[in-house]
C-alpha cells in the first residue's frame, strides 16, 4: 500500500474542505431543528463536482475512469468542513448505491437518460432494499416483480430509505421468485411518479435530520422491461457490488468529522481553565484526547486500505466489514467524549458539539449493523 498522495489528491482534499467552509455551513443548526434537507446545498454539491465523481465525462462525470481514492479524500475533505453529517451521507447513498449501478449494469439508455441528471444535481435517486421484514436479513424480501407483457408489476413496501421523502427515482429491489432466495432478487430503475407507486412523508429521526428517510410502496406498480437493471437475479450481485464502495464514502466523511472533533477539543480543553489550571493538564481529560487520536489513525489506515484494495481491482469484503465496523462505533465513542471534553457546553444543543452523537449512532445501523458486520467477519475467518 502506498499512502503518498498525489499533489493533484491532496489539492482535491483542501478544495474539498475549503468548498464545504464556505459554502455549505448555513443554517445547518436550524436545519437539524426543524428536519430541513437543504435543496440548495445538493445543487451547489453537484456544481462543485461531487456528485460527478462516479459518473464518467460522457455522462456529466469528472473523470473517464472512477478513482475510489480520489473519492474518498474528497469525501474526507468534505466531512470535515461540512458540519452537516447528513449532507455527505446522503451524496454517497446516491452516489455509490444508485449511479455507480447505473454506471457498472445499466443499458445505454438508462444510462444516458438517468446519469447526467443525476451528476447535476437535477434530480434525486434512492436506493431501495430494506424492507420491514427484511432489514438484515434481506432473504426473507417481500416485495415482488411478476412479469407480465412489456415488463414487471412490483407490489410491495420498502422502508427505512435514504433520500425517499425528494427522490426522483428509485434502485428498487425485488423477487421474481421468493424460492430462489438471492437469485431471485432483481433491480428495477423506478421513477417516482410512476402509477401505483406511493412515498411516505419524512420521518422524525434522532439524527442525520438534514437528510430525509422515508417509506416506499408499490400497488401494481408497472416497470417496463427497459428499466430492469441488469439480469433478473442479478440485483443481490449489484448491490453487493456496490456496497464496498459505498462504506468507503460514507465512512470518509465521518473520519473528517472525527478529525476535526478532534481538534476542537484540543481547541478547548487547552483553553477551559479550572482549579487555577487548563483542564487538558488534568490527566483524565489528556487521556481521552490520546484515545481519540488512536481511533482516528487507526480508522484512517482501515479506510485507505479498503480504498486502495478497490482501486486496484481487489476484492475487500472482509476488511470493508472490519472498517464498517471500526470507524462507525470510533466516531460513537469519540463524540461522547467531545461532550465530555466540553462538559455543559457540549451538552447544549446551541453548541452543536452534540450534534455529531447523534448523527454518529445511525452508523452503527445503517449499511450494516455492528452486529451484521461481526458475522461477516466470523464467517470470513472460518467460524
Amino acid at each position: 500500500m502506498n499512502f503518498s498522495y498525489t499533489k493533484e489528491q491532496l489539492k482535491l482534499k483542501e478544495d474539498c474542505i475549503n468548498f464545504a467552509k464556505q459554502e455549505l455551513n448555513e443554517s445547518i443548526y436550524k436545519n437539524d431543528k426543524t428536519s430541513t434537507f437543504s435543496k440548495e446545498n445538493w445543487i451547489k454539491c453537484a456544481s462543485f463536482g461531487i456528485q460527478g465523481m462516479a459518473v464518467s465525462p460522457d455522462f456529466g462525470g469528472r473523470k473517464a475512469q472512477l478513482d475510489l481514492l480520489d473519492a474518498t479524500l474528497a469525501m474526507e475533505g468534505l466531512g470535515y468542513g461540512c458540519r452537516d453529517n447528513g449532507l455527505p451521507f446522503a451524496l454517497s447513498a446516491q452516489m455509490w448505491t444508485v449511479q455507480l449501478p447505473i454506471a457498472d449494469f445499466g443499458s445505454e439508455l438508462q444510462k444516458k437518460k438517468y446519469l447526467p441528471l443525476l451528476a447535476s444535481g437535477e434530480k434525486i435517486a434512492c436506493h431501495a432494499l430494506t424492507e420491514p421484514e427484511a432489514g438484515s436479513d434481506i432473504f426473507s424480501m417481500k416485495t415482488t416483480a411478476k412479469k407480465v407483457e412489456g415488463g414487471y408489476i412490483l407490489n410491495g413496501t420498502k422502508c427505512l430509505i435514504t433520500l425517499a421523502p425528494v427522490a426522483d427515482l428509485a434502485l428498487v429491489f425485488a423477487t421474481i421468485n421468493p424460492k430462489l432466495g438471492k437469485w431471485g432478487v432483481t433491480a428495477f430503475l423506478v421513477e417516482t411518479d410512476a402509477l401505483g407507486f406511493s412515498v411516505s412523508k419524512n420521518k422524525d429521526k434522532m439524527g442525520m435530520r438534514t437528510v430525509p428517510i422515508g417509506s416506499l410502496n408499490f400497488k401494481d406498480c408497472f416497470v417496463p422491461e427497459t428499466n430492469r437493471l441488469g439480469k433478473e437475479g442479478a440485483g443481490w450481485s449489484i448491490t453487493n457490488h456496490s456496497l464496498e464502495y459505498d462504506r468507503c464514502s460514507i465512512l470518509a466523511s465521518q473520519l473528517g468529522a472525527m478529525e476535526f472533533q478532534l481538534e476542537e477539543s484540543i481547541k478547548f480543553v487547552k483553553s477551559r481553565k479550572q482549579f487555577g489550571k487548563s483542564v487538558s493538564e488534568f490527566q483524565s481529560v489528556s487521556n481521552r484526547i490520546a484515545d481519540m487520536k488512536l481511533r482516528l489513525e487507526s480508522s484512517r489506515l482501515l479506510l485507505y486500505k479498503v480504498a486502495w484494495m478497490k482501486s486496484e481491482g481487489q476484492s475487500a469484503m472482509l476488511e470493508s466489514a472490519l472498517l464498517k465496523l471500526q470507524l462507525s462505533e470510533s466516531f460513537v465513542t469519540s463524540s461522547i467524549d467531545t461532550i465530555r471534553n466540553h462538559g455543559g457546553y457540549g451538552y447544549l444543543s446551541e453548541n452543536e458539539v452534540e450534534r455529531n452523537l447523534r448523527d454518529a449512532i445511525g452508523g452503527v445501523i445503517y449499511a450494516g449493523t455492528s452486529d451484521i458486520q461481526r458475522n461477516i467477519i466470523s464467517k470470513l475467518l472460518g467460524l
